[in-house]
């Protein structure tokens, strides 16, 4: 069982340095983060269908069957995610482009999937985190490549901005909360499961302080544009009376 859980990750990792690879080819005009942002595009878009499949149909429920034994369906995704995050890892610590929030979270995840998959359960919670912590992901990346291609400050930028605000703290704060709470109360996971999961939550919630930073001073910046434009829409006053214009 092992080997063929050793197999897939193997797999996994191949096929995102290969995918790496050919958008280096493919866009040689561009950055070396370019690409790897393209992985992470598709990785997010794909996991997210894949985990929330798996989460909300295929089952069982991570709110009520925590620790349970793993589905093989499971074990695919959180072996392709796996390789996926030992990719990405290893290219922000060659390339040192992310801060030690990032680099923890992605250690945790990855030290969280080597564990389930060793255990041979617990894969319900994990993968459920997988979902509410990658559905946010397309979004991000979304924002990056607006950045880079001069079209982030446009209406497309305010909403991809106020949809990521929003999927995160419904869904990576407001749910990835229950789901840790019904791990926490739950007889059947073990201690490391646990406190491995409470982890990545309290990474989460720095994640959500700089978020919540970043909202406000983007709220105060449209709300101090929106003054400025108001100022000069409206004719001024002296003595009473309006000035000419």
């Amino acid at each position: 069982m092992m080997l063929s859980v050793i197999s897939q990750v193997a797999c996994s990792l191949i096929a995102w340095l290969s995918l790496y690879a050919c958008f280096c080819y493919w866009n040689k005009h561009r950055t070396y983060e370019w690409s790897c942002r393209l992985v992470t595009l598709m990785h997010g878009i794909i996991v997210t269908c894949l985990s929330g499949y798996v989460a909300l149909i295929d089952g069982p429920w991570p709110l009520t069957h925590p620790g349970t034994p793993n589905t093989p369906l499971q074990v695919r995704v959180l072996c392709l995610t796996l390789g996926y995050f030992i990719f990405d890892l290893s290219w922000c610590m060659y390339f040192k482009t992310e801060g030690d929030l990032m680099l923890s979270h992605h250690t945790l995840s990855i030290c969280g999937m080597v564990l389930v998959l060793g255990l041979g359960k617990s894969a319900t919670e994990i993968n459920a985190i997988v979902f509410v912590s990658e559905i946010t992901n397309p979004l991000l990346q979304a924002r990056w490549f607006l950045r880079e291609t001069g079209h982030y400050r446009s209406f497309i930028g305010d909403m991809v901005d106020f949809s990521f605000v929003a999927l995160f703290l419904v869904l990576r704060i407001g749910v990835g909360g229950q789901i840790m709470y019904s791990v926490i109360v739950s007889s059947i996971p073990i201690w490391l499961i646990k406190a491995g999961g409470l982890a990545m939550y309290i990474v989460s919630l720095g994640f959500m302080f700089e978020i919540c930073s970043f909202a406000r001073r983007k709220v105060l910046k449209k709300y101090q544009a929106w003054r400025s434009v108001s100022s000069r829409d409206v004719p001024l006053k002296t003595n009473g009376h309006l000035t000419s214009r």
